[in-house]
């Protein structure tokens, strides 16, 4: 399991904002490149985003379902990722002033990507998040400054 934390210098509901527009999905998630579509009542629970991942022409389309949601403070999905399997991941926003601390818990729960040893998958899965924190930050930091 990995889990990363950033604080982001926005709001909770600046956040969220940018985790509830499902087609803001590929600017902020390593490995997402298009979205297909978004299911009209995301991100509420069994809500789908359709995307692909890779790179053209080499695209494999895969879904992120909503699992569990508290809104404006935490998003449970399940991503596919195709053909490594399904991963959960958690994202948590944690109030701090006028900003907010991010927290992604990230693992894999099915397909082959379960049977690499925690050990070995941590590590790729660390490094990721760090980059969509950062790429989420990007987003939710400058949309507050607007």
């Amino acid at each position: 399991m990995a889990t990363n934390t950033r604080r982001m210098h926005a709001t909770p509901e600046q956040v969220w904002e940018v985790l509830a527009d499902g087609w803001l999905y590929p600017l902020w998630v390593v490995g997402a490149s298009r979205m297909r579509e978004v299911d009209d009542h995301w991100p509420a629970v069994g809500a789908k985003l359709h995307h692909s991942v890779g790179s053209w022409p080499l695209l494999i389309d895969d879904t992120t379902e909503v699992v569990d949601v508290v809104p404006g403070s935490m998003l449970r999905l399940h991503a596919r990722a195709r053909p490594t399997g399904t991963a959960e991941v958690t994202i948590r926003l944690e109030a701090v002033s006028a900003e907010t601390d991010v927290i992604i818990v990230e693992d894999a729960i099915s397909g082959p990507g379960r049977l690499v040893p925690k050990v070995l998958r941590t590590p790729p899965l660390t490094w990721r998040n760090v980059e969509a924190l950062r790429r989420l930050a990007y987003v939710a930091e400058r949309r507050a400054a607007g």
